[in-house]
């Protein structure tokens, strides 16, 4: 089932193909349709392409987030584990961005399984005033709001609002 894109796709330019041959022997073949075909397949192989790239998009199941507890995180860093706190809201456009193109990349998360890391995640949809006494003790302003705390910078760093993998995984070696 997983080759059907590819084989459409295939069939796809070999009846373009088929449409110039005939048009370049003399058939009346009109060029917008052949356009329009070209249009099709290069907007499909997108589509193919962007699903056969081999990144497992249910990977995200399998972590485990606990819910923040900010009295713990000190004492997990001094046992020698790395803390990965994440802040976020149902209604935070910006959070939503930043599971799909970070939390639930599967270099990510095959990343964040590791023995050694604790995923802490706070949850402010509605009013939650340990995460929000989070958030005042350590200058946070809202969501989203990510930071890595480890044995090297105890007092964790800071990620940008904006995440991207790079960011996740420098601070995760920073951390160490």
């Amino acid at each position: 089932m997983t080759y059907v894109p590819s084989i459409l796709l295939l069939l796809l330019f070999a009846a373009i193909a088929a449409l110039l041959f005939a048009k370049i022997k003399g058939k009346a073949i009109p060029m917008a349709v052949i356009f329009v075909l070209g249009f099709f397949a290069v907007c499909m192989a997108g589509i193919v392409a962007f699903i056969k790239n081999g990144e497992n998009y249910d990977a995200y199941l399998f972590q485990q987030w606990q819910p923040l507890q900010p009295e713990k995180i000190q004492g997990l860093v001094e046992q020698g584990y790395t803390v990965v706190v994440d802040v976020q809201a149902d209604w935070c456009l910006p959070c939503r961005a930043n599971k799909a193109n970070v939390w639930h990349r599967e270099q990510v998360v095959d990343t964040l399984n590791a023995d050694n890391i604790v995923l802490m995640r706070g949850d402010i949809t509605n009013s939650n005033p340990l995460v929000e006494g989070y958030l005042a003790s350590v200058g946070g302003h809202g969501t989203p709001y990510n930071r890595v705390y480890g044995p090297q910078q105890p007092q964790g760093i800071e990620l940008p609002a904006t995440l991207a993998i790079t960011d996740l995984l420098w601070a995760l070696s920073k951390v160490n």
